[in-house]
């Protein structure tokens, strides 16, 4: 699987962490800067900021305009882009190879010489109240945002990663410089490559770069662990749908047993041969769109199932959810279905490594996660490991600590109480 690929690790002076994974025979190198900080360790007065960077870091430096930036990458002829989560930020690009030094220093350049000007901030601010509008009138998203607000209530993870309109609004020119000088430090900073690239080469053009670059470190906020609440949280809402999203307690990004939850996933709603699939959609056609994911933090994870359905269907289907689960927990799973499941995952895992940028992703967020790389070859190893028992008993496991429910749409009073009373949910 990796033969004529190799990965290597360096650490700077002055702490940010240098990681590449060598692919002789490609002409691209997908290249990021990833800062192990997101929404989850912003102050709450300024929730959004993370985002908001990621908004303002390509609106201009001490020495490029932002038509300068634009004009640059569109002449590299590749692709640049950035994105916040709930405990990340990064800012990326893919190139050919011969544009390297190219986009390294364009790139060095975004991320330490970013003036956040006064009048783009106010024009971009604009821009993010907008999104922050279009969740609104996006239920299928919507929904999420409340079920995070009330499952992890009391955490900071609960916020959104867009902010709120009252904290976007108090965000100022000064206050992203702050942010970015505070939580951009050293040891929280990696840059990252995968592709046809040298990683000695690699390292010394970064120690260049960034010789100068928070040398000191400077003291983090120690992350809480959230805990699950699982209750059942309704938001009336004038729509033609009721959107439900079912909750339970699912792994952290360091979980050993994370396999067996990626696992159950697949088989229960993580595909189209899923039980929920065709047991909602495709025998009874109560829902368009049914599915079950996983959602990873370090410290804590959700197993979530999500379905849009008519209100008058909203009752059956969250019964059906819960059976299914229940089914899970209690009955043996054909060797058949589970090789499947486990195929569907190491096809997607194998097919992606094709992908520089997606190599460049796994690569940064095994580092950030678990510290080390983990090959492609021991991933599949870990999914093959995974029995019908395991998977059994996680089920199993998620059905006894709790079930939380969300409902977004227009429902009856008894059909909430019903939907409350089928998950358990206080």
């Amino acid at each position: 699987m990796n033969k004529g690929t190799f990965f290597a690790k360096s650490t700077l002076s002055n702490g940010i962490r240098v990681l590449t994974e060598t692919l002789p025979e490609s002409r691209a190198i997908s290249i990021g800067i990833w800062v192990a900080s997101g929404s989850r360790d912003e102050p709450e007065i300024y929730s959004g900021i993370s985002h908001f960077i990621e908004h303002m870091i390509f609106k201009g430096t001490e020495n490029r305009t932002a038509l300068d930036i634009a004009k640059t990458f569109d002449r590299l002829g590749g692709f640049s882009n950035a994105f916040t989560s709930k405990e990340t930020t990064c800012f990326h690009a893919k190139v050919l190879d011969s544009h390297l030094d190219v986009v390294l220093e364009l790139l060095s350049d975004i991320f330490l010489n970013s003036v956040f000007d006064p009048v783009e901030v106010e024009r971009e601010r604009l821009v993010i109240l907008q999104e922050i509008s279009m969740v609104e009138d996006s239920p299928d998203e919507l929904v999420h945002e409340i079920f995070n607000k009330n499952f992890w209530k009391g955490n900071p993870v609960e916020r959104s990663i867009l902010g709120t309109v009252e904290t976007v609004s108090k965000i100022s020119s000064d206050n992203l410089k702050s942010h970015m000088e505070y939580f951009s430090h050293g040891p929280k900073v990696l840059v990252v490559a995968a592709g046809n690239v040298c990683h000695e080469d690699f390292c010394k053009k970064i120690e260049g770069l960034f010789s100068l670059q928070n040398r000191k470190n400077k003291p983090t906020i120690e992350r809480q662990a959230p805990t699950p609440n699982f209750g059942c949280f309704y938001k009336e809402k004038d729509l033609e749908q009721t959107h439900v999203l079912v909750g339970l307690n699912g792994p952290s990004s360091t979980d050993e047993e994370r396999f067996k939850y990626l696992v159950m996933n697949v088989i229960l709603g993580g595909s189209m041969s899923s039980r929920l699939f065709q047991e909602v959609r495709e025998k009874r056609g109560l829902a368009y769109a049914v599915y079950s994911f996983v959602s990873t933090l370090q410290d804590a994870g959700t197993l979530g199932i999500y379905a849009g359905v008519a209100p008058e269907n909203t009752v059956e289907v969250v019964k059906l959810i819960k059976k299914e689960l229940e089914k899970l927990a209690s009955e043996e799973i054909l060797k058949a279905e589970l090789d499947a499941a486990k195929d569907n995952i190491k096809g997607g895992l194998l097919l992606s490594a094709d992908n520089t940028d997606s190599r460049m992703t796994r690569i940064a967020r095994n580092e950030i996660d678990l510290g080390k790389y983990v090959s492609y070859d021991q991933v599949v190893k870990n999914i093959d490991e995974v029995s019908s028992e395991d998977v059994r008993l996680i089920a199993k496991r998620c059905l006894n600590e709790g079930m939380a429910v969300t409902l977004l749409g227009p429902l009856k009073d008894k059909d909430i109480l019903e939907c409350q009373m089928i998950v358990g949910a206080k």
